[in-house]
């Protein structure tokens, strides 16, 4: 039996056990996906506590229309996205000439591994992209989960997948023809 309604109705009114129940359950996956389209664990992490916390103070909110699951992605993605730009904007004050300088180089003196390429490659797509690509073939939702996540078609989702794989083809190709060699 689904508890979820009445665990979301025991948290609108401030019963903090369920709260804590509701979080245990999604939790794992919330942070998976935050993981993913971050890169980063820490960042992760406190992603995670935030898409609850906003989570938790619209739940008043939730019509039930979804899955809860689908609802908390929906934060989860709002949430890293404005972290994101936010971090993207920091780095770009904080990053001064001879520290840029000195990571182009470090850049191309490494040779990393097909992993570390990839991962790169990922982060280079445009958000739209790399979020419906780490959303399906990464964590493996379906294109229906993920339209009801983004707000979008379902064709939207395939043609962005599309898409993705594409510019990561693309990207990797070089790679591949010395990973042939």
């Amino acid at each position: 039996m689904n508890r979820e309604p009445e665990l979301i109705a025991r948290v609108v009114a401030g019963d903090r056990l369920a709260a804590r129940e509701l979080y245990d359950a999604h939790a794992q996956r919330v942070f998976r996906l935050a993981f993913r389209l971050t890169g980063d664990d820490e960042l992760a992490r406190e992603l995670t506590q935030e898409t609850f916390i906003r989570a938790f103070a619209q739940l008043g909110r939730f019509r039930g229309d979804s899955a809860l699951s689908t609802w908390l992605h929906r934060v989860t993605i709002s949430v890293v996205s404005n972290a994101m730009r936010k971090v993207k904007r920091f780095r770009t004050r904080e990053a001064d000439l001879d520290e840029a300088s000195l990571m182009a180089v470090e850049t191309r003196s490494a040779d990393p591994d097909l992993r570390d390429k990839l991962h790169r490659a990922i982060d280079e797509l445009s958000e739209i992209y790399r979020t419906t690509f780490v959303m399906h073939d990464v964590e493996g939702y379906t294109h229906e989960e993920i339209a009801n996540v983004l707000g979008v078609a379902e064709g939207t989702c395939k043609s962005r997948l599309s898409v993705a794989r594409a510019q990561l083809r693309e990207k990797l190709a070089p790679f591949a023809k010395e990973w042939l060699e």
